[in-house]
């Protein structure tokens, strides 16, 4: 595949795109310390929120006195779930406040509003709650035991039918041996730097006509609106969301109760009203659990017969409307088998609503891709080869499954990654370190996809200072998602890079969704089209000019420079045209829109189509007397199609390898079962890794432009994350295969020393 469907996608001279980086239009702000978050917002005269959390592990309401906690000087407004303004509020997925909840420290029953959050803390512990303690399913294995309780949903109405494609009984009948394996995904938050929340006031638009607009801080620019509008009955032109600093996200799109409810408080109260969470409440899950059983068929020489997978994957907290919604059934359509030759497979999957808490996404690598990476290393083994042999011996060409070829991403990949790695493979437990440790290495590869779910409204602008304007909402979310698509622009405008100018306006139309890989390139591609046309208008502009009579073919641009083809020394700046051709005393804008959506995705065609690759490459250093594990290097070589930014390309990489040592050796949700109450959502016993726990990420680009989305580009983020890559590593080193998070003291079980 390659980027034909649009203009230009072919292109094979880059001087903008591709670059490490842009003029950070933001930087300087965010240096300095001067950027404005969500939770750093504060006007004069105005009251705080809080809610009342639940402390158990799922409970509901039986009654609820607020009669003490309302005569508390200082408080403003109390208000509860029953409340009609609550219970007729329009246009959300759950109610900002419920009288049942499903997870622990989930918000419920009532929020308190006061002239300070002390006098909230003391109002909340002033109601008197009589609860029932509901039944909790931390484990969603323990859903499908006789006589277990369910949350919401009976887990029977969330099952799918299996995904099945050849003969699974003929395929295992083929092979020489059957291995059986488990696996497993322990569940990891999303711990989100900045806290949500937000402030909000009504006030009469200066410029609007008359009625108070909604103004709020808190939420950016991008996202909000279609739950504010009907829950506030506001139109766009009286939504004020001005927050451009929204903190490190990875595809959280979930809005909490703290970031809508301010709004309906702002009203009643008649004042500014601020809620925001602790950093405790934002301990959402990034990553279900999944529990998942293997039988893989094979033969002599490492092919692969025949696969049944099954699992049982967490679907989280559903919240008072849940409804019935089998994951599984997506799940599975996707298995990574899928990208062998074995057409007898077979894939089920099981989701189970649970009180672990609320879920805003499936974040590992899509498709429970770690199941053939633990396959092939378990086949390699089996049989004394390489895994990456196995895979090699097992991928389906480009084309289709039918394709007996390798697909020439994935062979580039590898071959870069076992150079950079200096990878010599060893059977499990064979190799020590000379300072006694055990050496394991692991290896995996996977698909690098993308999304094209939606349209987008690009436009750029010439105007007469001669920069090139990008209007945009933001926000800015850590990874500077549009400084890619500023590239694009520079390297169809044919203006130099740093006259592109990145315009933050909350009312524009355009945004990148999707930070720095799979949203970007799918923007990008549609930014691409706008700059094209915005070229081809300043073209016919410089055309009809005193300084041309010419044609517009006659002309083309160089360093923000029009110029004359037959006499490229007859050349001026845009700007000029703009302001020549003006009237009066005011100066002609250039502008072009581009509305469209970028080409369909190739794995949304069926899976089948295997166009840019990766491969992740994994050692670890195991001390056999502590069981301490140290990752000693990562390298990740991927084809992204094309690098549209390379800072970008690098930082998602090395993001994904903390997400994957993370996963796979310290990150867990440690409950007390019986209550369903968590015991780690903190910071110190939440054990993410830092900087200071990682060795060398060593990352490399294979350029193949074999993706469909700009200049032949694709997505990487999802595809990366890999919590069973160091896990595989480290059985590779002991010999013994253990379930993550691989911490020492399970190592020291392992090795029989504890």
């Amino acid at each position: 595949m390659a980027d034909i469907a649009g203009s230009n996608g072919q292109r094979t001279e880059f001087k903008a795109v591709g670059r490490a980086n842009v003029p950070g239009r933001l930087s300087y702000t965010i240096a300095t310390g001067r950027a404005k978050f969500g939770s750093d917002y504060v006007v004069p005269d105005m009251l705080y929120a809080k809610f009342l959390r639940n402390p158990h592990g799922r409970a509901k309401i039986r009654s609820m006195d607020i009669s003490k906690a309302k005569a508390l000087e200082g408080v403003v407004d109390i208000v509860t779930w029953d409340d009609p303004d609550i219970l007729n509020m329009k246009g959300t997925r759950e109610p900002l406040i419920s009288d049942e909840s499903d997870t622990e420290n989930e918000e419920i029953g009532a929020v308190v509003v006061a002239v300070t959050p002390e006098i909230c803390d003391e109002a909340l512990k002033l109601i008197k709650v009589d609860w029932e303690v509901l039944p909790t399913i931390v484990d969603p294995r323990d859903a499908f035991e006789p006589g277990a309780p369910f949350v919401r949903v009976d887990p029977k109405k969330l099952e799918s039918k299996p995904y099945i494609t050849g003969d699974i009984e003929a395929g295992f009948k083929e092979a020489d041996q059957i291995v059986e394996f488990d696996w497993t995904q322990a569940l990891m938050a999303s711990h989100i730097p900045n806290p949500n929340g937000s402030l909000s006031w009504w006030a009469q638009d200066p410029l609007g006509v008359e009625g108070p607009a909604l103004y709020i801080e808190g939420i950016p620019p991008t996202w909000g609106s279609f739950e504010l509008r009907p829950m506030y009955n506001v139109t766009y032109d009286k939504l004020y969301r001005g927050t451009m600093f929204q903190g490190g996200k990875y595809c959280d799109w979930m809005f909490r109760r703290a970031s809508l409810i301010t709004p309906l408080l702002a009203k009643r109260t008649g004042k500014p009203v601020r809620c925001m969470n602790t950093r405790h409440d934002d301990f959402y899950s990034s990553n279900p659990q999944r529990y998942m059983h293997v039988k893989v068929g094979f033969k002599k020489d490492g092919t692969i017969t025949a696969v049944h997978e099954s699992m049982i994957a967490d679907q989280g907290a559903p919240g008072k409307n849940a409804r019935a919604f089998a994951m599984g059934a997506y799940e599975a359509r996707f298995s990574p088998f899928n990208t062998t030759r074995c057409v007898n497979l077979k894939s089920e999957a099981r989701g189970v609503y649970t009180s672990s808490a609320k879920s805003t996404g499936s974040q590992t690598s899509p498709f429970n891709w770690d199941a053939m990476t633990i396959a092939e290393q378990i086949i390699a083994e089996k049989l004394d080869m390489d895994p990456t042999d196995v895979a090699l011996r097992n991928v389906h060409g480009p084309s289709s499954q039918q394709d007996p070829g390798v697909p020439p991403s994935l062979q580039m990949c590898i071959e870069k990654g076992k150079q950079a790695m200096n990878w010599k493979w060893h059977p499990a437990g064979t190799r020590r370190l000379p300072d006694g440790r055990l050496h394991g290495l692991s290896f995996r590869y996977a698909q690098s996809p993308r999304h094209a779910q939606q349209p987008y409204t690009a436009t750029v602008t010439v105007q007469a200072d001669n920069k090139v304007y990008v209007p945009l909402k933001g926000p800015w979310m850590g990874c500077y998602a549009a400084d890619a698509c500023a590239l694009v622009v520079a390297e169809e405008m044919g203006a130099r890079v740093e006259d592109v100018i990145l315009l933050y306006d909350h009312k524009a139309l355009f945004t990148p969704v999707g930070g720095g890989s799979d949203g970007t390139t799918a923007s990008a591609w549609v930014m691409k089209e706008a700059a094209v046309a915005c070229k081809r208008e300043l073209l016919k502009l410089a055309a009809m000019s005193r300084d041309f009579n010419c044609k517009p073919e006659d002309l083309d641009t160089k360093d923000t420079m029009v110029y004359l083809k037959s006499d490229p020394k007859k050349a001026f700046p845009f700007g000029k045209f703009i302001a020549d051709e003006g009237f009066g005393d005011h100066d002609l804008d250039i502008a072009a829109t581009y509305f469209g959506r970028p080409p369909e995705t190739t794995w949304h065609k069926g899976g089948h189509i295997l166009d840019v690759m990766n491969a992740s490459f994994c050692e670890v250093a195991v001390d056999p007397e502590t069981g301490g594990i140290e990752v000693t290097k990562f390298v990740v070589v991927c084809d992204p199609g094309k690098v549209l930014r390379m800072t970008s390309f690098e930082g998602q990489l090395h993001q994904a390898m903390f997400f994957s040592q993370g996963g796979g050796l310290s990150e867990e949700w440690i409950y007390d079962k019986p209550t369903g109450v968590k015991l780690s959502t903190n910071m110190i016993e939440y054990k993410k890794p830092t900087i200071l726990d990682f060795g060398p990420i060593d990352t490399y680009a294979v350029e193949t432009r074999s993706g469909n989305a700009c200049y032949g580009a694709s997505g990487i983020s999802h595809c990366m994350a890999a919590p069973l890559l160091p896990v595989c590593a480290v059985a590779n080193a002991i010999g013994h295969w253990i379930a993550p998070p691989v911490t020492p003291d399970k190592v020291l079980k392992a090795l029989g020393k504890v």
